[in-house]
Order: C-alpha cells, then structure tokens, then sequence
C-alpha cells in the first residue's frame, strides 16, 4: 500500500481573485501530514481540487499519478471528510453509509464496521438530520474510512467533538499511518496537530510556506533558543557571536542564544575548553511557530482589543 499525493503548480483563479498561487507538494504514506494555514488561505479549494470538485486553472493535484475523478470507485481509493453538514438529514446513518457502499462496490458488513468503529451504531437508524454536530462529524469520518482506502483527507475533523472524541480521532490518525496509509488532516487546532502529525504543509495566500516535518517548521521560529550557564561567561559569549548567534543574559546567571542549535554550542564549548553547567534547548510550540511564519499572510486581521 503506497500511495502518495502529489501536487504540482496548482492554481485556481475566480475572476481575479487567485485562491491557489502555483502550489507544490507531496504527502507521503505512513505519515499524518497537517494541512495548516489562516483562514482564506485556500486549503478547502486546495482539497477540492484534489478530489476531483472543482477544476483547477491551471497544475495538477493526483493521487498515485492520476487525478482522482478519474476512479470509478473513488471511495475504494480516496476517503474524505470535508462538510459533515454535506448529508442528506432525512436518511439514517446506516441507510446512508448503506448506498454508498453499493456504489462503490463495497461489501456491506464494512457498513456496520464503520458504525461501530466511530461509535454510532446504537443509533445507526436515526435520521442524521437530529444528529449533532459532533455525531455528524463521526458519520463523515465512517464515510471515509467505508472502503477502506490508502488515501484519507480530513477538512477540520475535530469540529463538534467532545475530549473524549477529540483523543480518539487522534487515535485514529495514528492507527491509520501505521498501517501504511497517506493520511491528510486539515486543522485550525495547533495543539491537536502539535500531537498528531509528523509532517506539515503550511500555505498563505495560496502560496507554499513550508513543506517539512513538524520539529524542522518549529525550528525555524526566531522563539527557538537555547539556555546557557557557564562560570566563564564572556569567553562563550564570544564564541557564539563569532558563530552568528545572538546571546543575551535572562537575569537568572544564565545566557539566551538565538541562531545557534545546542549541539554545535557544546562542540564549540568542548573544543575551546569552557565549562558548562547547563545547556537546555527550547523549541517554539508549533503555535507559536504557525503564528509567526504566517504573519504576512493573513487575509483577515483583527484589530488590538480596546
């Protein structure tokens, strides 16, 4: 089971507004890739496209080398979850799952499955039209793991969901690149992604920010520092400056450094002979990483609190 999504210069324009700008990436399987970026700044089109919904403008969005409209039995290969909202509320859940599983040529015990694996089956029977929005968000995510397929698209599946529902996603997500299989959540909540995933593509305006592991986009936060004692601070200090660092005193007999990573501050200790009594790295949280990289791409800014 290998199957990667590969995106290539995708663009999509409405009139003059330009959604997606020559987007370029690849998820890979095995993996819980986040889907990050402010608001407007054009995963849900991005994920569209993917799955054959709206057509691009220009560039490509394929999963193992083909656009995915073009499988007669997309829920065999692709499962996504992008409106919870998007299910007719008269049917049951069961009914529901039912008819598409008919379709798709999928037996129909993964019905039951699917029900009893999200945690609906004791009300598979009810109209979805009475669910809440957190049971609706289980029935999205049965729909995309109905046929069983190596590639998963989430569009915010957290939504609605109680703690309890919250870890088990998280669970989920787990499980699933485990097992091999591509799994691509898109998320607003930085604390579930800081958990879940391994990798991310962050996006603004369209445009590719970074494409990389979790702990690689961390790193590039100008908060990632680390902390210094030494009884001979004015010797390190030079050390590190002479390296590119910028190094400051916290008030507490420690040193700050920015720009230098922690290991080639104890090469560098070892080798001149200075002694350290501590050496602590700090990485930014993926939120405050995610805040910053992104700064000169958010479309909608909120004004200070007055």
């Amino acid at each position: 089971m290998v199957s990667v999504i590969e995106v290539n210069e995708l663009t999509k324009r409405y009139g003059t507004a330009t959604a997606v700008d020559g987007l370029s990436f690849t998820v890979r399987p095995g993996r819980v890739t986040g889907f990050l970026g402010p608001n407007g700044a054009g995963k849900t089109t991005t994920l569209r496209m993917l799955l054959g919904l709206v057509g691009p403008t220009s560039g490509t969005a394929e999963v193992d080398g083909v656009p995915f409209r073009t499988r007669p039995r997309g829920l065999r290969h692709v499962g996504a979850l992008l409106d919870a909202g998007d299910v007719h509320g008269g049917r049951g859940a069961r009914a529901h799952l039912a008819a598409l599983a008919r379709t798709n040529r999928i037996p129909r015990a993964r019905v039951g499955e699917v029900l009893a694996e999200v945690g609906l089956a004791e009300v598979a029977g009810r109209r979805v039209g009475g669910f809440s929005l957190g049971m609706r968000q289980r029935l999205g995510i049965a729909t995309a793991l109905l046929g069983e397929p190596p590639v998963l698209l989430f569009d915010e599946p957290l939504n609605g969901l109680d703690p309890e529902g919250v870890q088990w996603v998280r669970g989920l997500f787990r499980r699933l690149a485990a097992e091999g299989r591509t799994v691509f959540v898109s998320s607003h909540l930085m604390s579930e992604m800081e958990h879940t995933a391994d990798d991310l593509v962050v996006i603004g305006r369209g445009r590719l920010i970074a494409a990389e592991s979790l702990s690689a986009f961390a790193a590039r936060s100008s908060r990632t520092a680390v902390t210094v004692r030494t009884p001979d601070e004015a010797t390190l200090t030079g050390l590190l400056a002479a390296e590119g660092a910028t190094i400051a005193p916290d008030g507490t007999g420690r040193l700050v450094a920015h720009g230098l990573a922690a290991p080639r501050i104890a090469e560098l200790a070892l080798r001149h002979r200075v002694l350290l009594h501590e050496l602590t790295p700090h990485t930014a949280s993926l939120e405050e990483a995610f805040m910053e990289l992104t700064a000169d791409s958010v479309e909608y800014l909120a004004g200070e609190p007055r």
